[in-house]
């Protein structure tokens, strides 16, 4: 990887700050590769003086970040100045978060940042400022649209211990069942195994497909889903020549034992993927967003209003979405 990491302030009023901050304070012991935050750089500092932290920061332009990194923070102005203190989003969060996605996405489509890495942001917060998309993985493929057609996102939650896809993301339980399809798994497989391919350099991927209903239906008796619609998904992904197996019972994929014998777990809704990463990697599981023209990665957690100034927040989800988005640029390179 010779380029930097583009890297979002997501909401100003929550922990993204520290993190970021800790993350480049912990570069050298923690393995951080060069990024730059896209921010604003008298908010940064006076975050930093809110939580007792001297060091260096310097405002840079993208292709200047990788030769200062080791002395000094970058900071990639965004032109937004955010007024939000800790825990109190304004105003001014919205714009700030939001034009930092935007001009990430541009950097690294543009070749000068190796891919993003978005902090989070507060959908509630977003929504009250008329952002129209559910979450950061659709507003994303919004802006990787070309010729117009926008691609289909795939949310993968990674960590050394689990990895799981969400067929449906953010979206009512209900609608979830009623958006179900077969196509809909198949082509989120197929992303999935693609992308497993060329960007995790797995040779053949093993995918474990969930079941929708409780026991994966039960031949029936527990719901008619997972004859109808999984099942026959699972077989065409089969036929395609992918290693694919279920519809499997959700309640016995993720002990110890049943993780070793896959590489991702295919969920049929957000929840029964995103429980059980959260339980058993929550400080080193990372967002992912496949099927996109270039890479994405987040921390596997939110905003953390209660702890942001605080010095509380953990930045190891973030440094693990750093590194496993260095390690996605130099496999795609």
């Amino acid at each position: 990887m010779t380029n930097p990491l583009a890297l979002t302030i997501g909401e100003p009023a929550g922990i993204g700050p520290d993190i970021a901050i800790a993350a480049w304070q912990r570069r050298a012991e923690a393995k951080v590769p060069a990024f730059y935050l896209l921010g604003d750089a008298d908010f940064i500092r006076a975050r930093a003086k809110l939580l007792g932290i001297d060091f260096a920061l310097a405002t840079v332009r993208p292709e200047q970040a990788a030769g200062t990194f080791a002395e000094a923070l970058p900071i990639v102005p965004t032109g937004i100045v955010p007024t939000a203190r800790p825990g109190k989003p304004d105003a001014t969060s919205a714009p700030a978060a939001i034009t930092a996605i935007r001009q990430a996405v541009a950097d690294v489509t543009a070749g000068r940042a190796a891919a993003v890495v978005t902090n989070p942001i507060a959908k509630n917060v977003l929504y009250r400022a008329g952002f129209a998309h559910p979450g950061h993985t659709e507003f994303l493929a919004e802006l990787a649209a070309q010729d117009g057609k926008t691609p289909l996102p795939v949310m993968l939650l990674w960590s050394p211990t689990l990895a799981v896809v969400p067929v449906t993301i953010h979206v009512p339980l209900r609608d979830a069942i009623a958006q179900l399809t077969s196509e809909l798994i198949v082509t989120t497989a197929r992303i999935l195994n693609t992308d497993l391919i060329r960007r995790f350099g797995i040779a053949k991927p093993r995918l474990a497909i969930a079941g929708l209903n409780p026991h994966a239906g039960e031949n029936g008796s527990l719901g008619h889903e997972d004859q109808s619609i999984v099942a026959p998904a699972v077989a065409m992904l089969c036929a395609e020549g992918i290693d694919a197996r279920g519809p499997l019972s959700a309640d016995t994929m993720f002990h110890a034992a049943a993780r070793q014998t896959y590489d991702c777990a295919v969920c049929m809704y957000h929840d029964q993927a995103l429980i059980p990463i959260k339980t058993l990697a929550f400080d080193d599981g990372v967002n992912v967003t496949l099927g996109l023209p270039f890479i994405r990665t987040s921390p596997d957690h939110g905003t953390a209003f209660d702890i942001a100034g605080s010095g509380r927040a953990n930045p190891s989800s973030l440094i693990a979405a750093l590194r496993l988005a260095a390690r996605m640029a130099a496999s795609r390179a």
